[in-house]
């Protein structure tokens, strides 16, 4: 993959200016076996319920970033191994979750890009509850389905167009 999001913020100061393009905090943890990860994003909102993830997740990616607002919440964990796992053999290049992540180790093992806030071992409940495919904010930054995520080392920049370093 050929981006750094130094580099962008660089070649693209007037969308970082105009608010097209942002950085979004550091706060989230690199986890997963990819560093660097881009695509459009698939949006979804939920609150320490993970069925809804998982039924995205078991849909083809076609190299789209799945971004969950998780409404920043510590007290349990929105995706695990099993989805990491749904989440590469399904073609997705990378999840964002603000919120927590579980089984490290098997994230870790898997061919996908993650950034979440931390992890925690107890497990979310599983009633489907949530919102797909909507404009969210995560920290301040505004995310709309479609908008362009990447990640990589440095942080994650989400723009409304494809960016390409000049």
């Amino acid at each position: 993959m050929s981006f750094a999001t130094c580099d962008l913020c660089d070649a693209h100061e007037d969308k970082l200016i105009s608010g097209e393009m942002a950085a979004l905090p550091p706060i989230f943890r690199q986890f997963g076996g990819v560093e660097k990860f881009s695509g459009p994003a698939t949006t979804l909102k939920v609150f320490e319920d993970n069925g809804m993830v998982r039924a995205v997740l078991e849909t083809s990616g076609n190299g789209h970033v799945l971004v969950i607002d998780g409404g920043g919440s510590l007290r349990c964990a929105l995706v695990g191994g099993n989805l990491a796992v749904l989440a590469e053999k399904n073609g997705w290049s990378g999840i964002v979750v603000h919120g927590c992540i579980r089984d490290i180790e098997e994230i870790n093992d898997c061919h996908i890009g993650v950034r979440a806030l931390a992890t925690m071992p107890v497990k979310s409940i599983k009633r489907g509850g949530g919102e797909r495919d909507l404009i969210i904010s995560i920290a301040n930054v505004r995310i709309a389905p479609g908008d362009w995520v990447y990640a990589d080392a440095d942080g994650v920049v989400v723009a409304k167009t494809a960016l390409h370093q000049s």
